[in-house]
């Protein structure tokens, strides 16, 4: 095997196992009954899926330009998935789609009553 053949094997693994990645996570976000559970699946390997998948194209780019958009990408990924997540799953707890019995430790409870706690000292 010489060095072409290794990196197309090498590049169509990251991609098919990219592609699996983000399937599973269509999967789960059909599959799942709550919204904790599909905020997960939703996140961590659709992010690792995309990551996969991005490695793989850049296997085959050899020119700079576009490998740095490839990391680009991936940056833009890394930095907005999980902020959009926890976003959704606050929304989603304090309109009361979370079953809070299912949480082992909720500090957001304890922040929520803090702020209420201080909103009640101000008269706002």
């Amino acid at each position: 095997m010489n060095g072409s053949t290794v990196l197309d094997v090498a590049s169509a693994t990251f991609l098919l196992l990219g592609c699996l990645l983000t399937l599973l996570a269509a999967v789960g976000l059909l599959r799942l009954s709550d919204v904790l559970a599909r905020l997960h699946t939703a996140a961590k390997p659709q992010v690792l899926g995309v990551l996969l998948a991005l490695l793989g194209v850049g296997l085959q780019l050899t020119d700079d330009a576009d490998v740095a958009m490839l990391v680009a990408i991936g940056v833009f990924q890394l930095l907005t998935v999980p902020v959009a997540a926890q976003l959704v799953g606050r929304a989603a707890y304090r309109s009361g789609q979370v079953d809070v019995s299912q949480i082992d430790a909720d500090d957001l409870a304890d922040r929520l009553a803090e702020e209420e706690h201080d909103r009640g000292h101000t008269g706002a």
